[in-house]
């Protein structure tokens, strides 16, 4: 006989899995949803069904360990990065992963989401960095996942899609609603010529009205990014110019290209630019400067 607060969670994954299909978050029977029962049992939906049609009978119960202890079908293959999650964040009840296509798009690219943009999501999220490839339903993935996970509540897994985690199912599934929503406005501005960044004085306003609003933060902001850790991020790293007379800076990419007059067609939109204002180019992309350079030299 399950528990009021388990109807609850089972009622929850089945809205959670909904919405996602609904928004296309995610396609036929990707993507997956967990949440803690007690200090021994998690429920998870389970593996190749569409989980824009689920119903609660079907969830399954497994331990920490992910053995199956109750539930006529089985549990998705990556539940693993789901237990990985759980064993790093004790603050979190619950993990939501699925494909929302602009966001994996920049998954796939290799953009991650740092750059301080969106006063909201600088309050609720922070920074989303890409975990590294792994095979999915394999101990890649988690491995990948482990770095992040304690400071961060959501990440893009590269070439695969998003994963976040929250005190429930639902604030769970909001946090992807987030990303994919960031992801849209991120792509649009990169389109219409280039994103105006968000102090990093103000980041640090922002950053202090989390207390205000309820809303715990997993790390604190990088001063520093080299002291992010390597292993294990202990801090966020956010993309967040210097500038105490301004709130908003111009991209320093965009200004790099817009003062290159001709040759700024030879940097691509993606150029690295590191904070301190370093540029770094491909040799493909040094060599096609050079030679548009050389060309309108000789006309």
């Amino acid at each position: 006989m399950t528990s009021r607060a388990e109807e609850q969670i089972r009622a929850d994954i089945v809205e959670a899995g909904r919405r996602l299909y609904a928004r296309a978050y995610i396609a036929s029977s990707d993507g997956n949803i967990s949440a803690r029962l007690d200090d021994r049992r998690l429920i998870a939906t389970p593996k190749s069904v569409c989980k824009g049609f689920m119903t609660p009978d079907m969830m399954v119960i497994v331990d920490y360990d992910g053995h199956k202890l109750a539930g006529e079908r089985d549990p998705s293959t990556e539940l693993p990065m789901h237990l990985e999650i759980y064993r790093n964040r004790p603050d979190a009840n619950a993990v939501v992963h699925a494909h929302p296509p602009v966001a994996t798009g920049f998954a796939v690219a290799g953009i991650p989401l740092t750059r301080a943009v969106l006063a909201e999501v600088i309050t609720t999220l922070g920074s989303i960095p890409i975990a590294a490839y792994g095979t999915p339903s394999t101990s890649e993935l988690p491995e990948a996942v482990r770095k992040y996970i304690k400071a961060h509540d959501g990440m893009l897994l590269a070439n695969h899609g998003a994963v976040t985690c929250g005190r429930d199912v639902l604030g769970a599934y909001y946090k992807m609603e987030t990303i994919e929503h960031f992801a849209k406005i991120s792509l649009v501005a990169r389109l219409l010529g280039g994103e105006h960044l968000i102090s990093r004085e103000e980041v640090e306003r922002l950053q202090g009205l989390r207390g205000i609003y309820g809303i715990p933060a997993p790390a604190p902001l990088c001063a520093d990014p080299s002291d992010a850790g390597t292993d294990q991020v202990v801090c966020q790293v956010l993309e967040a110019p210097e500038s105490p007379a301004q709130r908003l800076v111009p991209d320093v990419s965009l200004a790099l290209r817009q003062a290159l007059g001709p040759h700024r067609a030879s940097l691509r939109d993606g150029v690295e630019v590191s904070r301190d204002g370093e540029i770094r180019l491909t040799y493909g992309e040094l060599t096609a400067l050079i030679a548009d350079a050389v060309k309108t030299l000789k006309d």
